[in-house]
């Protein structure tokens, strides 16, 4: 992974490995029939070559991409 990129969160706020995050908008999961409420917090976020992508684990789903334009920093 490059230094270069630079993930921000909805607010601008910077984002790095290990982060919390909270959802801003009830998110479906592809599929599954799991939908992601607004407000969940999601715990030790990984970044990825994508400054727009985050992975995590959520909840009841596993290996999940996010994007950060429906994350804030925790």
């Amino acid at each position: 992974m490059s230094d270069d990129i630079i993930a921000k969160d909805s607010n601008g706020t910077i984002l790095s490995s290990g982060d919390s995050v909270t959802l801003i908008k009830d998110l479906k999961v592809k599929g599954t029939s799991v939908t992601l409420k607004r407000g969940t917090l999601v715990k030790n976020i990984r970044l990825t070559d994508n400054a727009e992508e985050i992975e995590c684990n959520a909840d009841r789903v596993r290996g999940l991409v996010l994007k950060t334009c429906f994350l804030k920093k925790a």
